[in-house]
């Protein structure tokens, strides 16, 4: 007997970074309160505007969000999430960054934590986000 096909869903591309200081740890952002899984915790980034690459997206996302200059040459592919939500499908690809100019500061009310990978998985986080701490882990120690 067939089953029936699960429902179609909007694929939404998003694109985000581990952003590393030289102390080893990720910056990681609480999502404010009106969003969307507002009080979890996740990796800086956000939506592509049509016509953007997910490198000019997240060079973009980074300035609004943190005010923090990032070149693309500085944006090293690293891994990527597919997570199905209930009314969409999640594509986000994580870059990982060292480097970047400017002082990192928060603009739209988030707060904001540097943390080693290792203690990622106390700070709840979105469920398309979970699956990238363990390869963050391997590479930060």
């Amino acid at each position: 007997m067939d089953q029936p096909s699960p429902p179609a869903r909007p694929i939404l591309f998003v694109v985000a970074a581990a952003l590393v200081d030289a102390d080893n740890r990720v910056l990681i952002a609480e999502r404010p309160a009106g969003k969307s899984l507002a009080g979890l915790w996740e990796f800086p980034g956000g939506k592509l505007a049509l016509g953007e690459t997910p490198e000019e997206a997240l060079v973009r996302e980074l300035k609004e969000e943190l005010d923090i200059e990032v070149c693309l040459e500085c944006l090293a592919p690293f891994t990527f999430a597919s997570h199905t939500y209930e009314t969409f499908h999640l594509m986000m690809p994580l870059y990982v960054c060292r480097n970047w100019d400017g002082e990192i500061t928060p603009r739209e009310g988030q707060r904001i934590k540097w943390v080693r990978a290792s203690k990622l998985t106390e700070y709840p986080m979105p469920p398309a986000d979970l699956p990238l701490i363990p390869f963050l882990r391997d590479l930060l120690g």
